[in-house]
């Protein structure tokens, strides 16, 4: 999920380098929406982790 998020985010820069300003918005908005996914994946791994005391 987090090789995703960047993904997007390079696409981003690099359309935003060559000027396509619509695209970078959605690349843009893709990545932020796959970077909160994966933070709140990781918070909930993380808890359930140390409530269990085992690897998730």
């Amino acid at each position: 999920m987090l090789y995703w998020a960047v993904v997007f985010l390079v696409v981003a820069v690099i359309a935003a380098i060559f000027g396509f300003g619509g695209i970078v918005s959605v690349a843009v908005g893709i990545a932020k929406v796959l970077f909160f996914i994966f933070l709140v994946m990781f918070v909930i791994a993380l808890i359930i982790g140390l409530l269990t005391g085992k690897k998730v």
